[in-house]
Protein backbone atom coordinates (compact mmCIF):
# COMPACT_ATOMS: atom_id res chain seq x y z
CA UNK A 1 0.00 0.00 0.00
CA UNK A 2 1.20 3.53 -0.79
CA UNK A 3 1.26 5.70 2.33
CA UNK A 4 1.75 9.45 1.93
CA UNK A 5 2.66 11.01 5.28
CA UNK A 6 2.86 14.75 5.85
CA UNK A 7 3.85 16.71 8.93
CA UNK A 8 2.66 20.30 9.36
CA UNK A 9 5.00 22.75 7.63
CA UNK A 10 6.86 24.61 10.40
CA UNK A 11 6.91 28.39 10.08
CA UNK A 12 10.39 29.67 9.18
CA UNK A 13 10.23 32.54 11.64
CA UNK A 14 11.96 31.04 14.66
CA UNK A 15 13.36 27.80 16.11
CA UNK A 16 11.24 24.81 17.08
CA UNK A 17 10.85 23.36 20.57
CA UNK A 18 9.74 20.04 22.07
CA UNK A 19 6.10 21.17 21.93
CA UNK A 20 6.28 21.09 18.14
CA UNK A 21 8.04 17.72 18.17
CA UNK A 22 5.36 16.19 20.41
CA UNK A 23 2.52 17.68 18.41
CA UNK A 24 3.34 16.54 14.89
CA UNK A 25 6.88 15.50 14.05
CA UNK A 26 7.69 12.62 16.42
CA UNK A 27 4.28 10.93 15.91
CA UNK A 28 4.71 11.31 12.14
CA UNK A 29 8.24 9.95 12.20
CA UNK A 30 7.37 6.93 14.36
CA UNK A 31 4.44 6.16 12.05
CA UNK A 32 6.61 6.51 8.93
CA UNK A 33 9.29 4.22 10.37
CA UNK A 34 6.66 1.65 11.36
CA UNK A 35 4.95 1.78 7.94
CA UNK A 36 8.29 1.18 6.21
CA UNK A 37 8.97 -1.80 8.49
CA UNK A 38 5.65 -3.45 7.67
CA UNK A 39 6.45 -3.18 3.96
CA UNK A 40 4.32 -0.25 2.80
CA UNK A 41 5.56 2.15 0.14
CA UNK A 42 6.07 5.27 2.23
CA UNK A 43 6.67 8.88 1.24
CA UNK A 44 7.21 11.19 4.24
CA UNK A 45 7.00 14.86 3.22
CA UNK A 46 7.51 18.19 4.96
CA UNK A 47 9.06 21.60 4.38
CA UNK A 48 9.41 25.14 5.71
CA UNK A 49 6.41 27.49 5.52
CA UNK A 50 8.04 30.75 4.41
CA UNK A 51 5.47 33.39 3.49
CA UNK A 52 3.28 35.77 5.49
CA UNK A 53 3.40 39.18 7.12
CA UNK A 54 4.94 37.80 10.32
CA UNK A 55 8.08 36.97 8.38
CA UNK A 56 8.32 40.40 6.73
CA UNK A 57 8.03 42.14 10.10
CA UNK A 58 10.44 39.79 11.90
CA UNK A 59 12.92 40.16 9.04
CA UNK A 60 12.79 43.94 9.40
CA UNK A 61 13.40 43.66 13.12
CA UNK A 62 16.38 41.38 12.50
CA UNK A 63 17.82 43.64 9.80
CA UNK A 64 17.34 41.03 7.09
CA UNK A 65 15.39 40.77 3.86
CA UNK A 66 12.51 38.28 4.05
CA UNK A 67 14.50 35.86 1.87
CA UNK A 68 17.57 36.11 4.13
CA UNK A 69 15.30 35.58 7.13
CA UNK A 70 13.67 32.42 5.82
CA UNK A 71 16.99 31.08 4.51
CA UNK A 72 18.35 31.37 8.04
CA UNK A 73 15.44 29.66 9.76
CA UNK A 74 15.01 27.04 7.03
CA UNK A 75 18.51 25.87 7.95
CA UNK A 76 17.75 26.08 11.69
CA UNK A 77 14.64 23.93 11.21
CA UNK A 78 16.45 21.38 9.06
CA UNK A 79 19.28 21.09 11.59
CA UNK A 80 16.86 20.47 14.43
CA UNK A 81 14.97 17.79 12.51
CA UNK A 82 18.29 16.09 11.73
CA UNK A 83 19.24 16.23 15.41
CA UNK A 84 15.93 14.61 16.37
CA UNK A 85 16.34 11.94 13.65
CA UNK A 86 13.11 12.80 11.86
CA UNK A 87 13.28 10.59 8.76
CA UNK A 88 11.70 12.78 6.05
CA UNK A 89 11.99 11.39 2.55
CA UNK A 90 12.03 15.00 1.40
CA UNK A 91 12.13 18.34 3.21
CA UNK A 92 11.20 21.26 0.99
CA UNK A 93 10.27 24.94 1.37
CA UNK A 94 7.52 27.16 0.02
CA UNK A 95 9.96 29.64 -1.53
CA UNK A 96 11.23 27.10 -4.05
CA UNK A 97 10.18 28.12 -7.56
CA UNK A 98 8.05 25.00 -8.15
CA UNK A 99 5.65 25.99 -5.37
CA UNK A 100 4.22 28.89 -7.41
CA UNK A 101 2.53 26.83 -10.16
CA UNK A 102 0.43 24.44 -7.99
CA UNK A 103 -0.55 27.28 -5.63
CA UNK A 104 -1.71 29.55 -8.42
CA UNK A 105 -3.33 26.50 -10.03
CA UNK A 106 -5.44 25.98 -6.91
CA UNK A 107 -6.56 29.63 -7.10
CA UNK A 108 -7.39 29.43 -10.81
CA UNK A 109 -9.49 26.27 -10.48
CA UNK A 110 -11.41 27.66 -7.51
CA UNK A 111 -12.05 30.89 -9.42
CA UNK A 112 -13.09 29.09 -12.61
CA UNK A 113 -15.41 26.80 -10.70
CA UNK A 114 -17.24 29.67 -9.02
CA UNK A 115 -15.82 29.42 -5.51
CA UNK A 116 -13.97 32.77 -5.39
CA UNK A 117 -15.48 36.24 -5.34
CA UNK A 118 -13.88 39.67 -5.49
CA UNK A 119 -14.73 42.30 -2.87
CA UNK A 120 -13.58 45.79 -1.89
CA UNK A 121 -13.33 46.16 1.88
CA UNK A 122 -12.05 48.79 4.28
CA UNK A 123 -8.90 47.63 6.05
CA UNK A 124 -6.53 49.23 8.56
CA UNK A 125 -3.65 51.03 6.89
CA UNK A 126 -0.48 52.58 8.31
CA UNK A 127 0.58 55.70 6.42
CA UNK A 128 3.88 55.67 8.31
CA UNK A 129 4.72 52.10 7.29
CA UNK A 130 3.01 52.31 3.90
CA UNK A 131 1.07 49.05 4.30
CA UNK A 132 -2.10 47.38 5.48
CA UNK A 133 -1.74 45.57 8.80
CA UNK A 134 -3.24 42.21 9.78
CA UNK A 135 -5.08 42.03 13.12
CA UNK A 136 -2.13 40.45 14.93
CA UNK A 137 -0.12 43.64 14.31
CA UNK A 138 -2.86 45.98 15.47
CA UNK A 139 -3.66 47.23 18.97
CA UNK A 140 -6.21 49.75 20.26
CA UNK A 141 -9.13 50.37 22.60
CA UNK A 142 -11.58 47.50 23.07
CA UNK A 143 -14.98 48.39 21.55
CA UNK A 144 -16.74 46.45 24.35
CA UNK A 145 -15.00 47.33 27.63
CA UNK A 146 -12.68 50.22 26.75
CA UNK A 147 -9.44 48.42 27.66
CA UNK A 148 -6.68 50.46 26.03
CA UNK A 149 -4.28 47.65 25.06
CA UNK A 150 -6.73 45.33 23.29
CA UNK A 151 -5.38 43.03 20.58
CA UNK A 152 -6.50 43.19 16.98
CA UNK A 153 -8.87 40.25 17.26
CA UNK A 154 -9.57 39.80 20.96
CA UNK A 155 -9.59 41.74 24.23
CA UNK A 156 -7.40 40.08 26.90
CA UNK A 157 -9.38 41.88 29.64
CA UNK A 158 -13.02 41.10 28.81
CA UNK A 159 -12.48 38.25 26.31
CA UNK A 160 -14.54 39.87 23.55
CA UNK A 161 -13.88 38.85 19.93
CA UNK A 162 -14.25 41.36 17.11
CA UNK A 163 -12.77 42.54 13.81
CA UNK A 164 -9.65 44.72 13.99
CA UNK A 165 -11.61 47.45 12.23
CA UNK A 166 -13.93 47.65 15.27
CA UNK A 167 -11.10 48.88 17.55
CA UNK A 168 -11.16 52.48 18.70
CA UNK A 169 -7.99 54.50 18.07
CA UNK A 170 -6.24 51.59 16.29
CA UNK A 171 -2.48 51.78 16.00
CA UNK A 172 0.43 49.70 14.74
CA UNK A 173 1.74 47.24 17.29
CA UNK A 174 5.18 47.57 15.71
CA UNK A 175 5.62 51.35 15.40
CA UNK A 176 2.72 52.76 17.41
CA UNK A 177 1.64 54.76 14.34
CA UNK A 178 -2.09 55.57 14.05
CA UNK A 179 -4.09 53.54 11.52
CA UNK A 180 -6.84 54.61 9.18
CA UNK A 181 -9.43 52.70 7.18
CA UNK A 182 -8.61 52.45 3.51
CA UNK A 183 -10.47 50.54 0.78
CA UNK A 184 -8.64 47.63 -0.81
CA UNK A 185 -9.62 44.87 -3.22
CA UNK A 186 -9.37 41.24 -2.16
CA UNK A 187 -10.53 37.79 -3.20
CA UNK A 188 -12.66 35.66 -0.89
CA UNK A 189 -13.07 31.90 -0.94
CA UNK A 190 -16.72 30.87 -0.58
CA UNK A 191 -16.24 28.21 2.07
CA UNK A 192 -19.98 28.39 2.75
CA UNK A 193 -20.57 26.66 -0.60
CA UNK A 194 -18.73 23.55 0.65
CA UNK A 195 -20.81 23.01 3.82
CA UNK A 196 -22.87 20.08 2.52
CA UNK A 197 -19.97 18.34 0.78
CA UNK A 198 -17.70 18.72 3.82
CA UNK A 199 -20.39 17.45 6.18
CA UNK A 200 -21.00 14.30 4.09
CA UNK A 201 -17.26 13.68 3.78
CA UNK A 202 -16.62 14.14 7.50
CA UNK A 203 -19.43 11.80 8.50
CA UNK A 204 -17.47 8.92 6.96
CA UNK A 205 -14.39 9.64 9.09
CA UNK A 206 -13.49 7.87 12.32
CA UNK A 207 -11.05 10.45 13.60
CA UNK A 208 -10.37 11.25 17.23
CA UNK A 209 -13.33 12.92 18.95
CA UNK A 210 -11.38 16.14 19.57
CA UNK A 211 -10.65 16.49 15.83
CA UNK A 212 -14.23 15.70 14.78
CA UNK A 213 -15.73 18.14 17.27
CA UNK A 214 -13.35 20.91 16.25
CA UNK A 215 -14.11 20.33 12.57
CA UNK A 216 -17.88 20.17 13.01
CA UNK A 217 -17.88 23.44 14.94
CA UNK A 218 -16.08 25.11 12.03
CA UNK A 219 -18.47 23.71 9.42
CA UNK A 220 -21.45 25.12 11.30
CA UNK A 221 -20.00 28.63 11.01
CA UNK A 222 -18.43 28.55 7.54
CA UNK A 223 -18.47 31.84 5.66
CA UNK A 224 -16.48 33.51 2.86
CA UNK A 225 -12.88 34.10 3.93
CA UNK A 226 -10.27 36.39 2.40
CA UNK A 227 -7.49 34.43 0.73
CA UNK A 228 -5.39 37.41 -0.44
CA UNK A 229 -3.58 40.25 1.24
CA UNK A 230 -1.60 43.36 0.30
CA UNK A 231 2.09 42.46 0.29
CA UNK A 232 5.03 41.81 -1.97
CA UNK A 233 6.13 38.71 0.00
CA UNK A 234 4.19 35.64 -1.05
CA UNK A 235 2.70 33.89 -4.06
CA UNK A 236 1.31 36.56 -6.43
CA UNK A 237 -2.40 36.47 -7.26
CA UNK A 238 -2.43 35.28 -10.92
CA UNK A 239 -4.82 37.90 -12.29
CA UNK A 240 -4.68 41.12 -14.26
CA UNK A 241 -5.04 44.11 -11.95
CA UNK A 242 -3.78 42.21 -8.90
CA UNK A 243 -0.39 43.89 -8.56
CA UNK A 244 0.74 44.02 -4.94
CA UNK A 245 -1.65 41.21 -3.94
CA UNK A 246 -0.42 37.83 -2.71
CA UNK A 247 -2.20 34.69 -1.55
CA UNK A 248 -2.61 34.38 2.20
CA UNK A 249 0.02 32.19 3.84
CA UNK A 250 -2.60 29.78 5.23
CA UNK A 251 -3.85 29.25 1.65
CA UNK A 252 -0.45 28.49 0.13
CA UNK A 253 1.10 26.52 3.02
CA UNK A 254 -0.83 23.20 2.74
CA UNK A 255 -0.34 23.22 -1.03
CA UNK A 256 3.32 22.98 0.00
CA UNK A 257 2.74 19.27 0.62
CA UNK A 258 2.01 18.86 -3.10
CA UNK A 259 4.82 21.11 -4.31
CA UNK A 260 7.25 19.35 -1.95
CA UNK A 261 6.26 16.02 -3.48
CA UNK A 262 6.79 17.50 -6.95
CA UNK A 263 10.28 18.61 -5.91
CA UNK A 264 10.98 15.11 -4.54
CA UNK A 265 9.91 13.64 -7.90
CA UNK A 266 12.15 16.04 -9.84
CA UNK A 267 15.17 15.25 -7.66
CA UNK A 268 14.53 11.58 -8.10
CA UNK A 269 14.56 12.04 -11.89
CA UNK A 270 10.92 11.07 -12.39
CA UNK A 271 8.94 14.35 -12.68
CA UNK A 272 5.50 12.69 -12.77
CA UNK A 273 6.13 10.38 -9.79
CA UNK A 274 4.27 12.79 -7.47
CA UNK A 275 1.00 11.84 -9.21
CA UNK A 276 1.35 8.22 -8.12
CA UNK A 277 0.74 9.52 -4.59
CA UNK A 278 -1.43 12.63 -4.91
CA UNK A 279 -3.68 11.48 -7.75
CA UNK A 280 -4.14 7.82 -6.81
CA UNK A 281 -7.34 7.23 -4.78
CA UNK A 282 -5.74 4.10 -3.31
CA UNK A 283 -3.02 6.16 -1.59
CA UNK A 284 -3.44 6.46 2.17
CA UNK A 285 -2.87 10.17 3.04
CA UNK A 286 -2.06 10.91 6.69
CA UNK A 287 -1.64 14.53 7.87
CA UNK A 288 0.14 14.84 11.23
CA UNK A 289 -0.60 18.19 12.85
CA UNK A 290 -0.91 19.96 16.18
CA UNK A 291 -4.24 21.02 17.66
CA UNK A 292 -4.02 24.57 16.30
CA UNK A 293 -3.87 23.27 12.72
CA UNK A 294 -7.11 21.25 12.83
CA UNK A 295 -9.38 23.74 10.98
CA UNK A 296 -6.88 24.16 8.14
CA UNK A 297 -6.46 20.41 7.57
CA UNK A 298 -9.96 19.18 8.43
CA UNK A 299 -11.93 21.97 6.72
CA UNK A 300 -10.08 24.64 4.71
CA UNK A 301 -7.59 22.56 2.72
CA UNK A 302 -10.13 19.76 2.00
CA UNK A 303 -12.60 22.40 0.75
CA UNK A 304 -9.91 24.00 -1.41
CA UNK A 305 -9.12 20.55 -2.84
CA UNK A 306 -12.78 19.71 -3.46
CA UNK A 307 -12.85 22.75 -5.75
CA UNK A 308 -10.01 21.48 -7.96
CA UNK A 309 -10.13 19.94 -11.44
CA UNK A 310 -7.07 17.80 -10.62
CA UNK A 311 -8.14 14.67 -8.64
CA UNK A 312 -5.95 15.38 -5.62
CA UNK A 313 -6.19 13.08 -2.61
CA UNK A 314 -8.21 14.24 0.39
CA UNK A 315 -6.81 13.40 3.81
CA UNK A 316 -7.67 9.93 5.13
CA UNK A 317 -6.28 10.16 8.65
CA UNK A 318 -5.79 13.29 10.75
CA UNK A 319 -4.15 12.28 14.05
CA UNK A 320 -3.92 15.76 15.61
CA UNK A 321 -2.36 15.92 19.07
CA UNK A 322 -3.19 18.31 21.89
CA UNK A 323 -0.65 20.80 23.26
CA UNK A 324 2.64 19.81 24.91
CA UNK A 325 3.90 22.31 27.47
CA UNK A 326 7.00 22.87 29.57
CA UNK A 327 6.26 22.44 33.26
CA UNK A 328 2.55 23.09 32.75
CA UNK A 329 3.06 26.38 30.89
CA UNK A 330 3.35 27.14 27.18
CA UNK A 331 6.84 27.11 25.70
CA UNK A 332 7.68 30.82 25.50
CA UNK A 333 11.01 32.43 24.74
CA UNK A 334 9.77 35.87 25.80
CA UNK A 335 8.67 34.55 29.19
CA UNK A 336 11.79 32.45 29.66
CA UNK A 337 9.92 29.15 29.61
CA UNK A 338 12.28 27.35 27.25
CA UNK A 339 14.87 24.62 27.07
CA UNK A 340 18.30 25.49 25.70
CA UNK A 341 18.37 22.71 23.11
CA UNK A 342 22.03 23.25 22.21
CA UNK A 343 22.98 22.57 25.82
CA UNK A 344 20.38 19.80 26.09
CA UNK A 345 21.91 17.74 23.31
CA UNK A 346 25.39 18.10 24.79
CA UNK A 347 24.16 16.17 27.83
CA UNK A 348 21.39 13.95 26.45
CA UNK A 349 20.75 11.87 23.33
CA UNK A 350 18.00 12.34 20.73
CA UNK A 351 16.60 8.93 21.70
CA UNK A 352 16.27 10.00 25.34
CA UNK A 353 14.30 13.05 24.21
CA UNK A 354 12.21 11.04 21.73
CA UNK A 355 11.33 8.40 24.31
CA UNK A 356 10.42 10.88 27.07
CA UNK A 357 8.20 12.86 24.67
CA UNK A 358 6.54 9.72 23.27
CA UNK A 359 5.93 8.27 26.73
CA UNK A 360 4.01 11.39 27.70
CA UNK A 361 2.54 12.25 24.28
CA UNK A 362 -0.41 14.68 24.33
CA UNK A 363 -2.68 12.32 22.39
CA UNK A 364 -6.00 12.98 24.12
CA UNK A 365 -5.20 15.89 26.43
CA UNK A 366 -2.48 18.46 27.02
CA UNK A 367 0.67 17.17 28.69
CA UNK A 368 4.02 18.58 29.77
CA UNK A 369 7.74 18.03 29.64
CA UNK A 370 9.20 18.20 33.15
CA UNK A 371 12.80 17.58 34.13
CA UNK A 372 11.68 15.19 36.88
CA UNK A 373 9.71 13.06 34.42
CA UNK A 374 12.57 13.15 31.91
CA UNK A 375 15.03 11.92 34.54
CA UNK A 376 12.69 9.13 35.61
CA UNK A 377 12.09 8.01 32.02
CA UNK A 378 15.83 7.94 31.32
CA UNK A 379 16.96 6.27 34.55
CA UNK A 380 14.10 3.97 35.51
CA UNK A 381 12.96 2.91 32.05
CA UNK A 382 15.60 3.40 29.34
CA UNK A 383 18.50 2.55 31.66
CA UNK A 384 16.85 0.50 34.41
CA UNK A 385 14.69 -1.73 32.20
CA UNK A 386 15.81 -1.56 28.55
CA UNK A 387 19.54 -0.88 28.91
CA UNK A 388 19.93 -3.11 31.95
CA UNK A 389 18.33 -6.06 30.17
CA UNK A 390 20.50 -5.67 27.09
CA UNK A 391 23.69 -5.35 29.10
CA UNK A 392 23.12 -8.25 31.49
CA UNK A 393 22.05 -10.66 28.72
CA UNK A 394 24.85 -9.78 26.30
CA UNK A 395 27.57 -9.70 28.99
CA UNK A 396 26.38 -13.07 30.32
CA UNK A 397 26.41 -14.44 26.76
CA UNK A 398 30.00 -13.27 26.32
CA UNK A 399 31.19 -14.64 29.65
CA UNK A 400 29.29 -17.91 29.87
CA UNK A 401 28.31 -18.83 26.27
CA UNK A 402 31.56 -17.88 24.49
CA UNK A 403 29.77 -14.90 22.92
CA UNK A 404 27.69 -17.14 20.64
CA UNK A 405 24.02 -18.02 20.25
CA UNK A 406 23.30 -21.13 22.36
CA UNK A 407 20.77 -23.77 21.32
CA UNK A 408 17.28 -23.57 22.86
CA UNK A 409 17.49 -27.12 24.20
CA UNK A 410 14.52 -28.51 26.09
CA UNK A 411 11.97 -25.80 26.88
CA UNK A 412 10.28 -25.85 30.25
CA UNK A 413 6.88 -24.38 31.10
CA UNK A 414 8.38 -21.01 32.13
CA UNK A 415 10.38 -20.80 28.90
CA UNK A 416 7.33 -21.52 26.75
CA UNK A 417 5.21 -18.96 28.60
CA UNK A 418 7.95 -16.34 28.15
CA UNK A 419 8.28 -17.06 24.42
CA UNK A 420 4.50 -16.80 24.07
CA UNK A 421 4.68 -13.35 25.68
CA UNK A 422 7.41 -12.36 23.22
CA UNK A 423 5.07 -13.33 20.38
CA UNK A 424 2.05 -11.56 21.88
CA UNK A 425 3.56 -8.11 22.56
CA UNK A 426 4.58 -7.33 18.95
CA UNK A 427 0.93 -7.85 17.93
CA UNK A 428 -0.14 -5.31 20.57
CA UNK A 429 2.47 -2.76 19.57
CA UNK A 430 1.63 -3.25 15.87
CA UNK A 431 -1.91 -2.19 16.76
CA UNK A 432 -0.64 0.79 18.79
CA UNK A 433 1.61 2.11 16.02
CA UNK A 434 -1.05 1.57 13.35
CA UNK A 435 -3.57 3.64 15.33
CA UNK A 436 -1.20 6.46 16.35
CA UNK A 437 -1.01 5.41 20.02
CA UNK A 438 2.62 6.31 20.61
CA UNK A 439 2.28 6.52 24.38
CA UNK A 440 0.86 2.97 24.44
CA UNK A 441 3.76 1.81 22.25
CA UNK A 442 6.34 3.01 24.80
CA UNK A 443 4.49 1.11 27.54
CA UNK A 444 4.63 -2.10 25.49
CA UNK A 445 8.35 -1.63 24.81
CA UNK A 446 8.98 -1.38 28.53
CA UNK A 447 6.61 -4.26 29.24
CA UNK A 448 8.74 -6.53 27.07
CA UNK A 449 11.96 -5.32 28.71
CA UNK A 450 10.47 -5.83 32.17
CA UNK A 451 9.09 -9.30 31.34
CA UNK A 452 12.54 -10.34 30.14
CA UNK A 453 14.23 -8.93 33.25
CA UNK A 454 11.80 -10.81 35.50
CA UNK A 455 12.32 -14.03 33.48
CA UNK A 456 16.12 -13.67 33.68
CA UNK A 457 15.96 -13.12 37.46
CA UNK A 458 13.55 -16.00 37.96
CA UNK A 459 15.59 -18.45 35.90
CA UNK A 460 18.93 -17.49 37.56
CA UNK A 461 21.08 -18.84 34.70
CA UNK A 462 24.24 -18.26 36.78
CA UNK A 463 23.01 -21.02 39.15
CA UNK A 464 21.72 -23.41 36.47
CA UNK A 465 24.49 -24.68 34.17
CA UNK A 466 22.15 -27.20 32.49
CA UNK A 467 19.31 -24.79 31.70
CA UNK A 468 21.55 -21.76 31.17
CA UNK A 469 21.66 -22.08 27.37
CA UNK A 470 17.87 -22.24 27.11
CA UNK A 471 17.42 -19.17 29.32
CA UNK A 472 19.96 -17.13 27.37
CA UNK A 473 18.55 -18.24 23.99
CA UNK A 474 15.10 -17.08 25.08
CA UNK A 475 16.50 -13.76 26.37
CA UNK A 476 18.38 -13.15 23.11
CA UNK A 477 15.14 -13.77 21.24
CA UNK A 478 13.53 -11.11 23.45
CA UNK A 479 16.32 -8.65 22.54
CA UNK A 480 15.81 -9.37 18.85
CA UNK A 481 12.12 -8.48 19.16
CA UNK A 482 12.86 -5.54 21.47
CA UNK A 483 15.11 -3.96 18.84
CA UNK A 484 12.37 -4.29 16.22
CA UNK A 485 9.44 -2.92 18.22
CA UNK A 486 11.41 -0.01 19.71
CA UNK A 487 12.88 1.16 16.39
CA UNK A 488 10.09 3.64 15.51
CA UNK A 489 10.58 5.47 18.83
CA UNK A 490 14.30 5.15 19.57
CA UNK A 491 15.88 4.34 16.18
CA UNK A 492 19.54 4.96 17.05
CA UNK A 493 19.39 2.69 20.10
CA UNK A 494 17.43 0.00 18.26
CA UNK A 495 19.95 -0.03 15.41
CA UNK A 496 22.79 -0.31 17.92
CA UNK A 497 21.08 -3.23 19.67
CA UNK A 498 20.44 -4.88 16.29
CA UNK A 499 24.16 -4.65 15.53
CA UNK A 500 25.07 -5.99 19.01
CA UNK A 501 22.98 -9.04 18.13
CA UNK A 502 25.41 -9.79 15.32
CA UNK A 503 23.40 -8.45 12.40
CA UNK A 504 25.35 -6.96 9.51
CA UNK A 505 22.31 -5.40 7.84
CA UNK A 506 20.44 -2.31 9.05
CA UNK A 507 17.28 -2.75 11.06
CA UNK A 508 15.57 0.01 9.07
CA UNK A 509 15.85 -2.16 5.94
CA UNK A 510 14.16 -5.19 7.53
CA UNK A 511 10.57 -6.37 7.21
CA UNK A 512 8.54 -6.58 10.42
CA UNK A 513 7.10 -10.07 9.98
CA UNK A 514 10.35 -11.48 8.66
CA UNK A 515 12.22 -10.37 11.79
CA UNK A 516 9.51 -11.91 13.97
CA UNK A 517 9.56 -15.17 12.01
CA UNK A 518 13.35 -15.52 11.73
CA UNK A 519 15.30 -16.88 14.69
CA UNK A 520 18.86 -15.84 15.48
CA UNK A 521 20.99 -18.53 13.77
CA UNK A 522 22.63 -21.13 16.04
CA UNK A 523 26.25 -20.37 16.96
CA UNK A 524 26.04 -16.78 15.70
CA UNK A 525 28.97 -14.83 17.16
CA UNK A 526 28.05 -11.59 18.93
CA UNK A 527 30.33 -8.55 19.09
CA UNK A 528 31.58 -7.19 22.39
CA UNK A 529 28.68 -5.65 24.37
CA UNK A 530 28.36 -1.87 24.66
CA UNK A 531 26.44 0.28 27.14
CA UNK A 532 23.28 1.74 25.56
CA UNK A 533 22.31 4.22 28.30
CA UNK A 534 23.97 5.83 31.31
CA UNK A 535 22.40 7.46 34.36
CA UNK A 536 21.40 11.08 33.91
CA UNK A 537 20.90 13.95 36.34
CA UNK A 538 18.43 16.31 34.75
CA UNK A 539 16.41 17.94 37.52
Amino acid sequence: MKTLITAALPYANGPLHFGHIAGAYLPADAYARFQRLIGNEVLFICGSDEHGVAITLSAEGAGRTPKEHVDHFHQVLQNFFQTMNISFDHYSRTTWEGHVEPTQGYFRDLLKNGYIEEKVTDELYSEKEGRFLADRYVTGICPKCGFEEARGDECPKCGASYEATDLKNPRSKVTGAPLTLKPTKHWFLRFDLFKEQLTEWLQKKKWKSNVMQFAQNYIDDLKPRAITRDSDWGIPVPLEGAKGKVLYVWFDAPIGYISATKEWALKKGSPDAWKTYWCDPETQLVNFIGKDNIPFHAIFFPAMTMGQDEPYKLVDELPANEFYHLGGKQFSKSEGNTIDLKAFFKDFSPDQARYAIAANAPETQDSSFTWEDFETRCNSELLGKYGNLVNRVLVFTQNKCDGTMPPYGDLGHDDEKFLEKIEELPKKIHEAYAHFHLRKATQIIMELAQEANVYFDHKKPWKDPEGMGTTIACCLRALDVLALISYPVIPETAEKLWRLLGNETLLKDQEWNQVLETAIPPNRVFPKPEILFTRVEAS
